[in-house]
């Protein structure tokens, strides 16, 4: 197997007197859908945060294509090709969707703020370049025939949807996606999973944490399960599903639990 592109070691944080994460190891490569599971306070939204630069490490490393980028800013990071959905959809109101999108290839865009503002032929030809990906884009999710309205007209489902666009927007390498099925009805969740498999289908790594099970387990290449910050177990969804740890730590009683 290639060599992973995320790789992180020892990874800790600390608040206080509380260790939030501790030792984690964890690896991601291209094309590969990781997920990550455990109980409540288990440590999987503060090493979200870790990986997308919004929280600082207190020890460890965390490399994306052989780069070191613990501590780095989030604005770096996403530079770098590492982009992040939230379990709470955040669009920009007033915003039509295709405008929406557009913000979120700021990374990328090569025209300088001078130019912008200036409204000059190369800053005019970018926004029509960004205008058609922001409208492949939302064709990509199925949102396409909704590109020119407000985004206060969006449902819960379709605003997810708008936010996976968005995300991809950034052309990244890597997709953290913050429990993508929370508030989805059954067929939504269908067409999210069928979205994230499309996006490592790419070539684009996915890592997300998720409490739907039945979901994650069902996308999932590959689950690691963290409990009170470490991590406990990690393989195929069959194999972890069926650990006695995980057992324990997340799914309750063994019995009851295995069952269902």
């Amino acid at each position: 197997m290639n060599a992973p592109l995320l790789r992180a070691r020892a990874l800790t944080k600390r608040f206080g007197g509380l260790t939030a994460v501790a030792d984690l190891d964890l690896e991601v490569h291209a094309g590969e859908i990781l997920g990550v599971i455990g109980p409540n306070g288990a440590g999987k939204s503060t090493t979200f945060n870790m990986i997308a630069g919004a929280t600082a490490p207190t020890a460890g490393s965390i490399d994306f294509d052989g780069a070191p980028i613990a501590g780095r800013p989030p604005h770096e990071i996403a530079a770098r090709g590492i982009m992040r959905t939230f379990q709470h959809n955040q669009p920009f109101a007033g915003l039509s969707l295709a405008e929406n999108v557009m913000v979120g290839m700021h990374t990328r865009f090569s025209a300088p703020l001078w130019k912008l503002i200036a409204g000059s032929r190369a800053a005019q030809r970018a926004e029509r370049d960004a205008r058609a990906r922001a409208e492949a884009l939302l064709d990509f999710v199925g949102l396409a025939e909704q590109r020119a309205d407000d985004v206060g007209t969006l449902s819960f489902g379709q605003g997810r949807l708008l936010e996976i666009a968005r995300g991809l927007a950034g052309e990244p390498r890597l997709m953290l996606f913050d429990e993508p099925a929370a508030g989805l009805t059954p067929a939504e969740c269908e067409r999210v999973a069928a979205i994230i498999r499309d996006i490592a289908a790419r070539g684009i790594a996915v890592l997300l944490i998720e409490h739907d099970m039945r979901f994650l387990m069902a996308l999932a290449e590959r689950v690691a399960v963290l409990n009170f910050g470490r991590k406990i177990a990690e393989g195929a969804p069959a194999a972890v599903r069926a650990d006695p740890a995980v057992l324990a730590a997340y799914l309750g009683s063994p019995a009851g639990d295995a069952h269902a």
